[in-house]
């Protein structure tokens, strides 16, 4: 990450008033809430970025109540960077605010060479684990997810590795992610609590492009577990600002980013009805689609990735919003499962 300290921010004071407007849902059957909106940090934060922005998008969003911060082991570019990056932030700015924090990272892909550097394994789980505290600089994960499931790693194994890494007290809540099979889900569910550590969270996918985690819902209500969306706005298309193709200076348009330069034609046209709808409703397309999750009280909190302040302004628009009438939502599921590919 560049370090900007040339042009140093003054010294960070939280505005007070910044757990006014914010209500924090329940995860699951845990006493843990979260707010309704987190922060990723899977991009805008590597070491090809720019620390003074990132400083400034962590304030702001804490300043309005988003206490959630979530990395992975391999976040960046390059791997780990974002966790390194994110520790000299914290260090600077909310240290003294630990206490009101939620941390959590991730290991499951792969993060560095030879068969311990990716999977399911104790080994790479815990090694993992205590690699990223090292560069977050912490005692603790608030949670710690497997970030994927592995199919060479017998599930016991798996959740041994995520016990044992709550008994150490290396992090105080266990979660998975991208565990879309509800079998598999439910089963680690069932381990865990064998283990006597419950399951708080399961981190899917989900947007209104990609609907795989609604299977797992009920699951979710059935034995109290919360679910987390990540990639919410479809990695920006669902924000509207790639309707009329890629931008100069987006996060599309950098040769770093993961995203693809060819963005798929039949989301962007859905993307562009979708618009339509929301300037109808008077609202951003970005309160659209994050309010069009939030609906549903299953989902505890949407993980949306952001590139400035003004991004966190618009993405806390979704939280203001006081629903969708049924008509509504017919028209929005009727362009959702259109076929619009010419």
């Amino acid at each position: 990450m560049n370090i900007n300290d040339h042009l140093p921010l003054p010294q960070y004071s939280p505005k007070e008033d910044r757990y006014e407007n914010i209500k924090f849902r329940q995860c699951g059957e845990s006493g843990l809430k979260l707010p309704p909106l987190s922060i990723g940090l899977w991009h805008n934060f590597g070491d090809a970025d720019n620390i003074h922005n990132g400083r400034q998008i962590l304030r702001r969003a804490f300043d309005l109540g988003i206490t959630h911060f979530d990395l992975a082991n391999n976040y960046g570019p390059p791997y780990g960077s974002a966790e390194e990056n994110f520790a000299s932030i914290f260090k600077k700015d909310f240290s003294s605010h630990r206490r009101e924090l939620i941390i959590s990272s991730k290991a499951g892909y792969d993060m560095w060479p030879g068969p311990y550097g990716r999977g399911g394994s104790k080994k790479y789980l815990i090694n993992s684990c205590e690699d990223s505290l090292s560069r977050l600089g912490l005692d603790y994960l608030d949670i710690f997810y497997h970030h994927c499931p592995d199919p060479e790693t017998p599930l016991e194994e798996t959740a041994d590795a995520l016990s044992q890494i709550v008994t150490q007290g290396k992090a105080l809540y266990i979660g998975i992610s991208n565990y879309y099979k509800p079998s598999m889900a439910q089963k680690m569910v069932h381990l865990l609590k064998e283990r006597g550590v419950p399951l708080l969270i399961n981190q899917l996918r989900y947007s209104m492009f990609d609907r795989r985690a609604e299977e797992l819902l009920p699951i979710a209500e059935e034995e109290g577990f919360g679910v987390i969306a990540f990639s919410p706005l479809e990695q920006g298309i669902l924000t509207g600002k790639y309707n009329a193709g890629i931008p100069k200076g987006s996060r599309a348009d950098n040769q770093l980013s993961y995203l693809p330069k060819d963005m798929d034609k039949d989301k962007v046209a859905k993307a562009v009805a979708l618009e339509e709808i929301a300037k109808e409703m008077g609202i951003p397309m970005t309160t659209l689609a994050l309010s069009w999750l939030l609906r549903n009280p299953s989902v505890t909190s949407v993980l949306a990735g952001v590139s400035s302040c003004e991004q966190v302004d618009h993405n806390i628009k979704a939280v203001e919003f006081t629903g969708f009438s049924d008509t509504d939502l017919e028209r929005i599921n009727s362009i959702l499962s259109s076929n619009t590919r010419t």
